[in-house]
């Protein structure tokens, strides 16, 4: 697939001049609604999830701002999980509130339970599963059925499935967002968002505000996100075993209280990620027995040589945040949770790094 990269579509006659953001159907009029380029990778997206179309857009937080403004107005109430991905939170702390949009952060383990939180003014519901961080695993298609029996359309973001792992549409969603940036781009190279809906309704929602916020994403990117697609099975499934090997050597070394991986039964939710995924992928968190400091583990991440110290993931590279000052209500980690992202190292090297960060650790009592 070619790069386009022009702004301007040139007509053959005046009466042919359109200024239509539905460019799949009535083609090309400006390049600011997606170039060829551009609107391949969201028809390639769209196919891997099913989807009846996918918008691409310049970043995951750009496709999770899209979505609550095409959904959501002055009045009107939204809900989120708690341990939806922060950027998405502060939005709806700052901008979302000063534009009269009240969103409510709920349990992501609440399930069913759901149907006491909406309101007659529900807009929207959020799912995030797994949670960022805390990576707990939502009961998806009971808040679905919760949320359609009362008109809610319902948006997940599905950046850890990468549109794979888990088959939104099938299981009720109207919306699911990826950042692309992580496995569809998958060498730490690139910044898209995509915006895939489930049928005609939320397609006409999401393109009127794509087209009134000028998203326009780049081709350059999209085309770096195309030669990504073509290594994304691949990938996916080197990712899984090599964190899922790490996670399980992790679960049996003394210094670790929990590891949070949705494959191990120490994860919240677990049930839901046997019933509902068809596999695990690269991130994953752990928790460090409490008889360790907040300095220890951060000395700990800091003695890591092979794990980079970094945010975002899903690339090629193995990466580790310490999070301490994490907001989960009812629940103080005290500075001794560590997200590692997993990266296409060998696993027995990623374990020998891990191993020597650890020794100087004393082995709790």
């Amino acid at each position: 697939m070619p790069t386009y990269r022009g702004s301007t579509v040139l007509f053959k006659r005046q009466a042919d001049a359109s200024d239509d953001w539905r460019q799949t159907e009535n083609g090309y009029s400006y390049g600011v609604y997606g170039t060829p380029t551009v609107l391949e990778l969201g028809a390639r997206i769209a196919e891997i999830e099913g989807a009846h179309h996918s918008f691409i857009v310049p970043g995951g937080q750009a496709a999770i701002s899209l979505i609550y403004l095409a959904f959501c107005a002055a009045g009107t109430h939204a809900l989120v999980p708690v341990t939806a991905y922060g950027p998405n939170r502060e939005l709806a702390a700052g901008l979302l509130k000063r534009l009269g949009i009240s969103v409510e952060a709920y349990d992501p383990l609440v399930g069913a339970g759901i149907a006491d939180l909406i309101r007659d003014n529900t807009a929207l519901i959020w799912v995030e599963s797994p949670g960022s961080v805390t990576m707990e695993i939502q009961d998806v298609p009971a808040i679905v059925a919760a949320a359609h029996r009362r008109n809610v359309p319902v948006a997940l973001d599905n950046t850890y499935a990468a549109g794979v792992l888990f088959d939104a549409f099938a299981h009720g969603l109207d919306v699911s967002t990826q950042a692309l940036t992580k496995y569809v781009g998958g060498h730490s190279d690139l910044l898209l968002g995509s915006v895939s809906v489930a049928g005609g309704h939320a397609y006409e929602a999401i393109g009127t505000v794509h087209k009134q916020l000028g998203m326009a994403a780049s081709p350059d990117d999209c085309s770096l996100a195309l030669r990504g697609l073509q290594t994304l099975g691949i990938r996916l499934e080197r990712l899984e075993k090599t964190a899922l090997d790490v996670a399980q050597w992790l679960a049996k070394h003394p210094a670790v209280a929990t590891v949070l991986h949705p494959a191990l039964p120490s994860c919240p939710g677990h049930e839901y990620w046997l019933r509902d995924f068809t596999g695990s992928s690269s991130i994953f968190s752990i928790v460090f027995d409490a008889t360790f400091s907040a300095d220890q583990v951060a000395a700990f991440a800091d003695r890591l040589k092979l794990f980079k110290i970094g945010y975002s993931w899903g690339g090629v590279t193995s990466l580790a945040m310490v999070y301490p000052k994490l907001d989960r209500p009812g629940q103080d980690y005290g500075g001794r949770l560590v997200r590692l992202n997993v990266g296409l190292e060998e696993s027995s090297d990623l374990i020998v790094d891990l191993t020597q960060a650890l020794s100087t650790m004393a082995a709790p009592a």
